[in-house]
């Protein structure tokens, strides 16, 4: 299988943002299966409760690379951001419906093929 660096990056500001740790590795997981990658190590979660800064970070390293989520959840609506970049095939709107539990007011997002000088691709 030849490697094709793609890396889907989105930003979404979110009514339900996520802030439980254990609840959040099983969304991870879920995610995980459901673009079919396979779990190397983690998911692993923290919730960061600082005043400024709060929110919640999870991380997997994933067979073809990995998958980072940050929230903050103490602006209005919440903060996601989340990075998924893998050398192997991706179907970016499976992310997407992963996302909707958040309860997402606006998502933007960049599909970017990191193997031809970062070209944009359509998602």
């Amino acid at each position: 299988m030849p490697l094709v660096h793609k890396h889907l990056i989105v930003r979404a500001e979110v009514t339900n943002p996520p802030t439980d740790e254990q609840t959040t590795i099983h969304w991870m997981e879920t995610l995980i299966s459901s673009i079919g990658m396979e779990v190397m190590m983690g998911p692993f979660a923290k919730y960061l409760d600082v005043a400024g800064n709060r929110g919640l970070t999870a991380v997997a390293i994933i067979e073809t690379s990995h998958i980072a989520l940050h929230v903050w959840d103490e602006v209005s609506p919440g903060l996601l951001q989340l990075d998924v970049y893998t050398c192997g095939a991706l179907e970016p709107q499976l992310v997407v419906n992963a996302i909707q539990e958040f309860g997402p007011v606006k998502v933007e997002m960049k599909y970017l093929d990191r193997e031809n000088n970062l070209t944009e691709l359509p998602i």
